[in-house]
């Protein structure tokens, strides 16, 4: 159990014997050292509630508060707020069974299934950088969660089927290129740009699409070898992105719309049995109650269009419908741009009516904002073209590398080059991450790449004096007692034992930045720890226990950054 689950443990027991049973105690780290390490604010809402006076109240829940094992002092605050100063002896317990243990001291928790679908690019064309935000949201996110002890899924549904492909095609027969052994992905994209053009165009050639749209839903043997290959193409595309920007996603997590084609007409039958399906001009409809349109009508979703196409949502469906039935999830988490928010809850909402998730099984849509040039505009080029994400990741690093050269000219190329690469992709990720996921932001190079202030040079640069000193101090007992005698040095021991609680948050939220904001927290109170206390220069068990100190620092700076999918260097 964590120290902020114990407090609110021991402090509903406290208002309980006050006389408020139901009143929750709303404790949280504390605001300011001065207030202590932990607050309870609860009690003014639980006075109120009883109608009395919330300093009495809260001297009652003091009596009644048992904190003898962890806290040294407990005192009320203003109208009726407690502060809690935990003990010394008991944060540095903490800090030396977290030191010991591979997770940090992570309590075992009662493992769920659940699949983090991120990514989800659209093949046949390169990722661009409005991949960005989903792939590295989403990766997060998968990692913790994992981490914390869930059985976790990635998935990538990428956009593998469908009109472009059947315009593709066309364009390629249309060409005579359909038998091209090898077809690079820039080919594909060259023919892309033209098939669109045609498509919007010539009717005709539209009409010649849909027929291939159709024919390739329908099995047949040569638009499935050259959808093959399209996808082989593209796909090695972007395991070649992902492993650039440090993204657990692989080969083995595609399964894209394509994998849900044959139970499509399924999903129709089930949906027209459930008396969901409404016809009109030909097309199958779900019309929904809770949905409304302009003219306060029923919000119609189209599962089949009357030329017998289907669309995302009839995929979608059929997803949800295979990750119940086929692989029990317990919680489905869609990391996917905000502005889809009203496609994922008619999603849900139909998912739900024709019973193909029970009300068990956790359906979310984690959505996300844009990222922004510094002329406040979605982020593109000068000319106004859509950034290739490669391109930005590749600028990225040669921007680090001028940074690293810069600052340490003595090492040796091959070194800065690599110091670049971890450094240059961290700030591009970090930068996102840091930011609560629903916000826009400014993509701006020179705030991502400082050294100063809440970024990723910053965390890495803090991780890397932890191991520094830990170099310089050969002779140290791994195993000393950490002791706190300094309140610098209590105030980063208790920010070590807040970890696990970060990382529940997170789980249970979806928002990383709570990470984030942890680390720089952390971070920052290890320098003004190394500016405070001598550490090298200490000596017998004071110099020991500020080294366990500083071990554990950088333990939990590189698990949590590895976390948000971020290398960290022992030497910068």
């Amino acid at each position: 159990m964590t120290i902020l689950q114990l407090i609110n443990q021991r402090v509903s027991v406290a208002l309980a014997a006050a006389g408020v049973a139901d009143a929750p105690p709303v404790v949280q780290p504390a605001s300011k050292a001065e207030f202590g390490d932990y607050q309870v604010n609860g009690i003014m809402a639980a006075a109120k509630q009883l109608k009395c006076n919330p300093r009495e109240l809260a001297q009652k829940v003091v009596a009644a508060l048992d904190l003898n094992d962890i806290a040294e002092k407990v005192e009320i605050a203003g109208p009726g707020f407690l502060n809690i100063h935990l003990a010394a002896d008991y944060i540095a317990q903490r800090n030396q069974a977290a030191l010991q243990d591979d997770k940090l001291g992570l309590a075992p928790v009662a493992p769920q299934r659940i699949m983090v679908e991120y990514s989800s690019p659209n093949l046949a064309k390169e990722m661009h950088v409005g991949h960005l935000r989903s792939s590295i949201i989403g990766d997060a996110l998968a990692r913790i969660i994992e981490f914390v002890g869930h059985d976790v899924i990635r998935a990538n549904h990428v956009g593998d089927w469908g009109t472009q492909f059947g315009m593709l095609t066309a364009y390629l027969v249309e060409t005579q290129q359909q038998d091209k052994p090898d077809i690079a992905l820039a080919d594909l994209e060259t023919f892309y740009r033209n098939a669109k053009i045609r498509f919007d165009e010539s009717p005709e050639f539209a009409d010649r699409a849909r027929d291939y749209v159709v024919k390739l839903q329908s099995g047949d043997a040569s638009i499935l070898k050259l959808w093959r290959q399209f996808v082989d193409t593209s796909l090695t595309h972007c395991e070649a992105v992902y492993h650039k920007l440090n993204v657990s996603l692989g080969r083995e997590h595609v399964r894209g719309e394509s994998s849900y084609n044959d139970d499509l007409p399924v999903i129709v039958q089930e949906l027209r049995s459930a008396g969901l399906l409404t016809e009109n001009d030909g097309a199958q409809v779900v019309y929904l109650e809770a949905f409304r349109t302009q003219e306060d009508k029923p919000m119609g979703v189209i599962i089949q269009k009357k030329d017998g196409g289907y669309l995302y949502t009839t995929t979608d469906l059929g997803a949800i419908r295979y990750r119940y039935h086929t692989l029990h999830l317990d919680r489905v988490i869609y990391v996917v741009d905000a502005r889809q928010s009203q496609h994922f809850a008619q999603l849900f909402s139909i998912s739900r009516q024709a019973h193909f998730a029970p009300d068990s099984m956790q359906l979310e849509h984690v959505g996300f904002g844009v990222m922004m040039g510094e002329d406040g505009k979605p982020f593109k080029t000068r000319s106004g073209d859509t950034i290739k994400l490669i391109d930005l990741l590749k600028e990225a690093e040669q921007r680090a590398y001028t940074l690293v050269s810069t600052r340490s000219p003595e090492l040796p190329e091959t070194e800065r080059h690599a110091i670049a690469s971890a450094v240059g992709i961290a700030a591009v990720k970090y930068a996102d991450l840091s930011k609560n996921r629903l916000s826009d932001y400014i993509f701006n190079w020179d705030s991502m790449l400082s050294f100063e202030g809440n970024t990723a040079p910053y965390l890495q640069y803090a991780y890397t004096r932890t191991q520094s000193l830990l170099r310089k101090a050969t002779d140290y007992d791994q195993h000393a007692a950490i002791v706190l005698n300094d309140s610098t040095e209590k105030q980063l021991a208790v920010a070590l034992t807040q970890f696990e609680d970060v990382l529940q948050n997170v789980v249970e939220s979806c928002y990383p930045h709570h990470l984030a904001q942890y680390l720089y927290q952390l971070a920052t109170l290890f320098s003004r720890f190394y500016e405070a206390c001598p550490i090298l220069k200490s000596e017998g068990a004071v110099r020991a226990s500020r080294l366990q100190l500083t071990a554990l620092s950088g333990k939990t700076l590189q698990t949590g950054l590895n976390l948000l999918g971020i290398q960290v260097m022992d030497i910068m």
